[in-house]
């Protein structure tokens, strides 16, 4: 009997592991896009990309994450490219939720969203983008992001 759990709990585990590998080759893929486009990132604490995008004109830069693992929606895979914009103590006196929810409607790629105490510009796009459209969004994520801190902060360029 004991034989035949253990035997049971090791098939379960090599399972598990198999499917975890299409996981970590997802990762590889977004290393493997930004890589292409010459995109310098480095790996965060929860396993997502972390990009600073600079705007030296303007002596700002703005931090941008690709996402380092998907969500499944009804089989498609999704990645999210998001970035912050403020912390809603000490910046948000300049914006409300009404505010965000209208810049959301106009936005024709990405959304206004709260997580914590941080206002966050976020896009998800299936996973399948090429390196040229992660490229893009990046860019799309940043500057959003960058000017809405910029509104709400003035001169300060915390992220």
């Amino acid at each position: 009997m004991r034989m035949t759990i253990s035997l049971s709990c090791m098939i379960l585990l090599a399972g598990t592991l198999l499917l975890a590998v299409p996981a970590m080759a997802a990762d590889t893929d977004v290393a493997a896009r930004l890589d292409a486009s010459g995109i310098k990132y480095e790996i965060d604490d929860d396993g997502d990309y972390k990009i600073t995008v600079g705007y030296k004109d303007q002596d700002r830069s703005q931090m941008v994450f690709v996402s380092g693992g998907t969500e499944n929606v009804m089989g498609l895979r999704v990645r999210e490219v998001f970035s912050p914009a403020a912390r809603l103590e000490a910046d948000a006196s300049g914006g409300n939720g009404a505010d965000w929810l209208a810049k959301s409607a106009m936005s024709k790629l990405g959304s206004w969203e709260l997580r914590g105490k941080v206002l966050w510009f976020v896009v998800k796009l299936p996973e399948d983008m090429d390196a040229d459209t992660l490229e893009t969004v990046l860019n799309i994520v940043a500057q959003t992001a960058d000017d809405e801190e910029l509104e709400l902060t003035g001169d300060r360029d915390e992220f």
